[in-house]
């Protein structure tokens, strides 16, 4: 079963300090790591989450700590609402078999995920005060934006562009392996 893990931000990780695992499996083959922070719209905590291969952001609105026990069904849930979202196709079970568990980990300090998580905080910020309250906001239409410009470090890809190649290549690996098993 594949792993995903999480990196926390140091801020993120004074809120679930009891839902921390120390990192022991290896990175997910397919999507590798992703990096969490949390902001605040009405006091209620949402997460930002990019992850360091695309570049690709998810928000997770409205995390409640009862919440962290089902964090891998929340997190593959909402991928899979934002990958349909921005035209990206795969069912969900694959995408299930691809995330698997959800390990949350203390932080990495990886700055260029840090710095592309603080760039996108400007613009969430300015869309907090365009929508007014929590439920004013279009959480997967403001995802969208944020998969929707290039990026530098992509060598001026989109985000979008560039997790979409690897879901593609993924399904495209796995649909192979099992048509293989039934011809053996």
């Amino acid at each position: 079963m594949n792993c995903t893990q999480i990196y926390t931000t140091r801020k993120l990780e004074k809120t679930i300090q009891k839902s921390i695992v120390k990192k022991s499996e290896a990175d997910n083959k397919i999507l590798g790591e992703w990096v969490a922070t949390i902001f605040y719209v009405d006091r209620k905590k949402c997460w930002l989450i990019v992850n360091k291969l695309t570049k690709y952001l998810l928000i997770l609105p409205d995390i409640k700590t009862f919440d962290l026990n089902n964090i891998s069904r929340i997190f593959t849930e909402t991928l899979h609402s934002q990958l349909n979202s921005d035209g990206i196709e795969i069912d969900y079970e694959n995408l299930s078999a691809l995330i698997g568990e959800i390990k949350l980990c203390e932080t990495n300090n990886d700055r260029s995920a840090n710095g592309s998580l603080n760039n996108c905080m400007f613009s969430i910020e300015q869309w907090k005060i365009d929508y007014g309250s929590f439920e004013n906001l279009p959480f997967r239409k403001i995802n969208s934006g944020l998969n929707s410009s290039p990026n530098q470090m992509l060598k001026w890809k989109y985000p979008k562009e560039v997790m979409n190649e690897t879901i593609k290549a993924y399904v495209q690996q796995r649909t192979e392996v099992k048509t293989n098993s039934f011809q053996h």
